[in-house]
């Protein structure tokens, strides 16, 4: 069965650190473009971050960017988001999600969208609170 599961979620105050991990069963992770995602109650998801197959190429939303840095570890078949210097606006359920992307026209890209991924971890609650 293929899964991502999701976890490293807590409450932390404001300015605080977290890493959220999500680790891959049934499959290897080694041609599967990531993304990182995050819904607020009463939001529309959104997608906070991604990185490609090669080349470590990356997408962060303006919101994030400079504060969260995504990564992966093939060999330990398992992608991280560092979030550093956390919000209370960054409070919400982070989803990771994947799809394949071998084709040498996909490999270095990034998906921004949200409609290019197929696999979804079941999330994990981030709160950023005094």
């Amino acid at each position: 069965q293929l899964r991502l599961v999701d976890s490293g979620g807590d409450l932390v105050q404001p300015g605080g650190s977290l890493r959220l991990s999500c680790a891959a069963s049934g499959f290897t992770l080694v041609n599967y473009a990531i993304g990182w995602f995050r819904q607020a109650p009463g939001k529309e998801r959104e997608l906070v971050s991604g990185i490609s197959v090669a080349d470590g190429t990356t997408y962060y939303a303006n919101s994030v960017k400079g504060r969260f840095t995504i990564a992966r570890d093939n060999a330990k078949n398992t992608a991280y988001l560092q979030m550093n210097s956390l919000k209370p606006e960054d409070t919400g359920i982070y989803y990771c999600a994947s799809r394949e992307a071998s084709h040498p026209s996909l490999r270095t890209r990034a998906f921004s969208e949200h409609y290019w991924y197929d696999l979804w971890g079941q999330g994990t609650q981030v709160t950023v609170s005094s």
